[in-house]
């Protein structure tokens, strides 16, 4: 590990150190929620009223904090959320997420909003995950789903909580815009941000060109910095559960859906034949005051038993990882912090997040009593609430 990356102890240490790097817009962009922030603060509150009831005098010499999904076995229960434009906040971001997370045995998943092509990203780390936002005509979506399996992807994860455009107040006040458009503002933020401007910015346009949105359509989107950049967000209002029926169909693979946050839903998606649903609000990004995914969890996962439920929104630490699971998920999901990660130093950040989470995991796993996941349940759990 990198001396420079001594001081980092936990996830939530590297957000500080992140936004001192990355120009303002970026971090604002990266960082931030919409309106009031309700949903991004209930998702980090959701955690906290659980209490653990720890068993003792177990022999937890031996632990096992691997996790399997689709016939893969995973290091860890912890894997990278899908995160969109990670290669502008990180020198080539999101291969670096995937390579970190192949190498750790953890589960990625790769944003369809990024701008790094899908195959590039397959073939660095094959078995990545891949989330795509459907575009929109019918032709559109057979062609990008068709793609996908070209690119030799075996697990499809569709985001459906993004029917239109969410109202992100804190990017108009942080500077960012879609597409990025060139100002004083944005030169000063570049000049005053050196380390991100040389090592990121400039790197990847010296070695790769503009940058473009490469996996929303079966073809090369738009640049960053074009007026067309706005046709790769248009609204996706007219989607339905025929379009998930239609790709069910057709998709060889495992499908997954994410951002699932009411029983009907899934059972809907069990009822279809979908293999695994994310429950997510998109970390707070999309409708203001939706519930925290945790506290649906025990409903649903009660609700669609034998189906495989992973969780992200709000995950910081190795305890919120265990009680995710303990309420019913296979598995979580973390975003923001891994980007940050990516950001600070690159491959060797992300490695040393996943370390850190993961042997949160192992340690939590000790001292609750229990020596696999299998064995955690809600008997390990008390609502604060109740007391």
């Amino acid at each position: 590990m990198p001396r420079s990356l001594h001081d980092f102890l936990s996830l939530q240490d590297f957000e500080s150190a992140a936004k001192r790097q990355l120009p303002k817009p970026l971090y604002g962009y990266v960082s931030g929620a919409v309106e009031d922030n309700q949903s991004l603060h209930a998702n980090r509150h959701s955690f906290t009223q659980y209490s653990f009831k720890p068993r003792f005098l177990v022999d937890v010499s031996k632990r096992d904090t691997s996790m399997e999904l689709f016939g893969t076995r995973y290091t860890t229960p912890v894997g990278i959320a899908p995160m969109g434009i990670a290669a502008l906040t990180s020198y080539r971001g999101d291969v670096v997420l995937a390579e970190a997370a192949k190498a750790a045995g953890a589960l990625c998943i790769m944003s369809g909003s990024s701008l790094i092509r899908l195959e590039e990203v397959m073939e660095a780390a094959p078995g990545t995950w891949f989330q795509a936002y459907l575009p929109g005509s019918q032709e559109q979506i057979d062609a990008l789903i068709q793609r996908v399996a070209q690119a030799k992807v075996k697990t499809l994860v569709i985001t459906v909580d993004m029917p239109v455009a969410a109202n992100r107040e804190n990017n108009i006040r942080s500077g960012f815009s879609t597409p990025l458009r060139p100002s004083l503002s944005l030169a000063w933020q570049g000049i005053t941000h050196p380390r991100w401007l040389i090592n990121t910015f400039f790197q990847t346009l010296i070695r790769h060109g503009m940058p473009h949105f490469e996996n929303n359509y079966a073809t090369r989107g738009a640049p960053i910095m074009s007026r067309n950049v706005l046709r790769d967000f248009s609204d996706r209002g007219h989607l339905t559960w025929d379009h998930m029926i239609q790709i069910r169909k057709h998709w060889r693979g495992e499908m997954v859906i994410k951002g699932i946050l009411n029983v009907e839903d899934a059972l809907k998606a069990q009822q279809i034949g979908v293999d695994g649903i994310i429950l997510s609000n998109h970390g707070g990004r999309q409708l203001d005051g939706s519930i925290a995914p945790l506290d649906v969890l025990p409903e649903i996962a009660a609700a669609t038993q034998g189906m495989e439920i992973l969780l992200d929104s709000g995950v910081r630490r190795g305890t919120d990882v265990l009680k995710a699971i303990a309420l019913g998920a296979k598995g979580v999901l973390i975003g923001r912090p891994f980007n940050y990660a990516a950001t600070i130093a690159g491959h060797a950040g992300v490695a040393h997040a996943l370390k850190l989470i993961m042997d949160e995991v192992d340690r939590d796993m000790g001292l609750l009593g229990v020596t696999d996941l299998a064995q955690l349940s809600k008997e390990y759990l008390a609502r604060r609430e109740h007391y």
